[in-house]
């Protein structure tokens, strides 16, 4: 199948506060950008401890992680970090990863930023092009309404796929990688 592969700018989240409080130069927000592995099969954003010590994240606690061979591990949690791809942005926490291991976007930030993983093409694409679209439950009569503030506000059937961004014959891999590569889910 193979890789797919998306710059990722990372921002102390922290920094970008005291920024906007007035209280700091915009030099003093921590910030990188890296080229994070997108692993369909992991749930959370994992970064590498060095790359988290470079942004001058908190620690906020653990969380038991399994990899794709069934093995668990209990891993640190930083942040807050935000992260963007493209003209997207959204604000998380992250998973420790050992120093130097790749940086693994998953299904959340895929999920938040509204980007469906191409395989095919070894792309991600936005499954609306002018801003995120958040699936949420269903009502009882099985619609939902778009939010305030982003497009009409029309009544739409929840659904996993679109098959007019993705074509008729690709559907988005709900739980696997695009790559052979560790996947990691928190528990």
């Amino acid at each position: 199948m193979g890789e797919i592969r998306s710059n990722v700018m990372l921002e102390n989240t922290g920094d970008r506060v005291v920024f906007d409080r007035g209280q700091g130069q915009e030099a003093d927000i921590r910030r990188t950008t890296v080229d994070g592995l997108v692993d369909t099969g992991a749930v959370s954003l994992m970064l590498p401890q060095d790359i988290v010590e470079r942004l001058g994240l908190d620690q906020q606690g653990t969380a038991v992680v399994t990899y794709a061979d069934e093995r668990q591990d209990e891993r640190p949690l930083a942040g807050p970090v935000t992260v963007r791809i493209g003209n997207r942005a959204m604000v998380t926490n992250c998973i420790i990863g050992p120093p130097q291991s790749e940086a693994l976007i998953g299904q959340v930030v895929l999920e938040m930023l509204d980007l469906i993983a191409d395989c095919a093409n070894h792309t991600l694409e936005p499954r609306h092009p002018d801003y995120p679209v958040l699936k949420a439950k269903a009502t009882r009569s099985g619609l939902s309404r778009a939010p305030q503030g982003h497009g009409t506000g029309e009544l739409t059937q929840p659904r996993l796929s679109d098959p007019k961004v993705l074509g008729d014959n690709q559907r988005p891999v709900r739980g696997q990688s695009c790559s052979s590569s560790a996947a990691v889910a928190a528990s």
